[in-house]
């Protein structure tokens, strides 16, 4: 497919992200109508003509969660009945990342159904970042391509002016090990774990004088890193940072945090950063960059296999 052929769309859930990607593709941003009407039913109007087009679709998945996933679906309704030739959906946070399992009776696996209701809706692959768990992209009757958010945490802390030989990565709990092993092979540093099995915070590794990191794919309550750091404060570590990919963070979280002494949080732009819970303490990293050679990639047909990592 040549160049013209390509249009970037996006719904109204993360425009600065939108407009990073725009940039770095030095693309003018395709025309899209989103219509809200009194009874709370969306309309979205394809403003342009994609017939044939190699189009992709920007939404990622922030409150309001439920909003902005009936948006996605009806724009690519839109996309498939206006005769695109090809969608792609640019999912930054899946939408139900979370729901990838039935862990009680009498429950849906949203994420499955998530999967199911976005090919259903026309889009032919997704392209997504740092999915909670891989099975997510076995869902998918469609193609799922998953970039990952490490590197662009890990460049804020390799850039940092912070003591490497004195710093340590930490798993805020035993079932968050492997992901944040991912994190400290990276960086070259050493590895502890909090075991917050059965109550008890537990610190497998030494943190004695030395500075710690959590690392995670995402903070929501931040309930585990908090714990996790009173853990390590005990066991003689002096200052104390975070990083995820995926920042789902309230109000309350970014103060809670902030209570806790913690010197900084480094987080993506997957998830718009709500004004009323910005902080200096909240460092944002931009993939916008890496979406959009991605977006390239996919479009040209080029490996994106080098992005992935």
């Amino acid at each position: 497919m040549g160049r013209a052929d390509l249009k970037v769309f996006a719904g109204r859930s993360n425009p600065a992200l939108a407009e990073g990607i725009y940039q770095s593709l030095a693309l003018e941003p395709g025309r899209i109508e989103f219509i809200d009407f009194s009874n709370e039913n969306i309309k979205v109007k394809i403003c342009e003509n994609v017939r044939g087009r190699d189009v992709f679709f920007i939404q990622t998945s922030c409150p309001p969660v439920s909003d902005y996933l009936m948006e996605l679906l009806i724009a690519l309704d839109a996309l498939k009945y206006a005769s695109a030739g090809r969608i792609t959906a640019v999912l930054p946070y899946y939408p139900y990342a979370l729901a990838d399992s039935k862990d009680e009776p009498r429950i849906s696996v949203t994420g499955r159904l998530v999967a199911d209701l976005i090919a259903e809706a026309g889009a032919d692959r997704i392209l997504t970042m740092t999915l909670h768990s891989p099975q997510t992209m076995g869902f998918s009757r469609i193609l799922v391509d998953q970039l990952s958010g490490v590197p662009a945490i890990c460049s804020y802390y390799a850039d940092a002016d912070l003591n490497r030989d004195n710093l340590v990565a930490a798993a805020p709990d035993i079932s968050r090990a492997k992901v944040t092993e991912t994190y400290a092979q990276r960086l070259g540093l050493p590895l502890v774990v909090v075991d917050q099995a059965a109550g008890e915070n537990r610190v497998i590794g030494d943190v004695a004088d030395r500075d710690v990191v959590f690392f995670d794919d995402a903070i929501i309550t931040g309930d585990s890193v908090l714990k996790g750091a009173a853990a390590v404060k005990e066991g003689g570590a002096r200052k104390v940072y975070a990083g995820c990919v995926h920042g789902t963070l309230t109000k309350e979280t970014i103060a809670r945090l902030d209570q806790s002494n913690f010197q900084a949080l480094a987080i993506t732009d997957t998830i718009p950063l709500p004004v009323d819970v910005r902080t200096p303490m909240v460092q944002v990293c931009s993939v916008a960059s890496l979406f959009a050679s991605a977006i390239r990639a996919i479009h040209e047909e080029t490996s994106i296999s080098a992005l992935f990592n």
